[in-house]
């Protein structure tokens, strides 16, 4: 039996791991007879798409946010699971109501490492977010966010 030893590479630019499973190099006498074989042999390769999910910290942030919202005009929020599984979405997504409108007024869900804000009535993109906080102060910015630190 012959192990296969995985890689695994992070992409930046497309947001996605690669994975590309190798065998191990052969080093016994007779190496000159499988040369051939290992030349032509080709490696599997997966592309896994990076997602972040919608976690248990997301969720009371989410709850103290929605306290915080209210004087602001938001009714309610609650997290939904999706129905259409896409490659590098989280397979839940944040749906935010308002006083105004019965309808969800906004969805909030990852794709890649960043965070959507969508107008969902419209299904406009609203912007895209590093951190799931920066994404629900731009809806409301009624909780403090952690400083940057700035380097002098």
């Amino acid at each position: 039996m012959r192990l296969i030893y995985p890689e695994l590479s992070w992409h930046q630019r497309n947001d996605h791991f690669t994975v590309r499973h190798r065998e191990p190099p052969l080093t016994f006498d007779g190496m000159e007879d499988l040369m051939p074989h290992l030349i032509d042999a080709t490696s599997a390769c997966k592309i896994i798409p990076f997602q972040m999910e919608v976690l248990a910290r997301h969720r009371e942030y989410l709850s103290r946010w929605v306290e915080a919202s209210l004087p602001m005009g938001i009714c309610d929020a609650d997290v939904f699971s999706t129905t259409e599984k896409q490659s590098g979405s989280s397979s839940e997504y944040i749906v935010v109501w308002v006083r105004e409108t019965s309808d969800p007024a906004y969805k909030v869900f990852s794709r890649g490492n960043k965070w959507i804000v969508m107008d969902a009535i419209r299904d406009n993109q609203l912007g895209q977010f590093a951190s799931f906080a920066d994404a629900m102060h731009m809806i409301r910015p009624v909780l403090p966010r952690p400083e940057k630190i700035v380097a002098a």
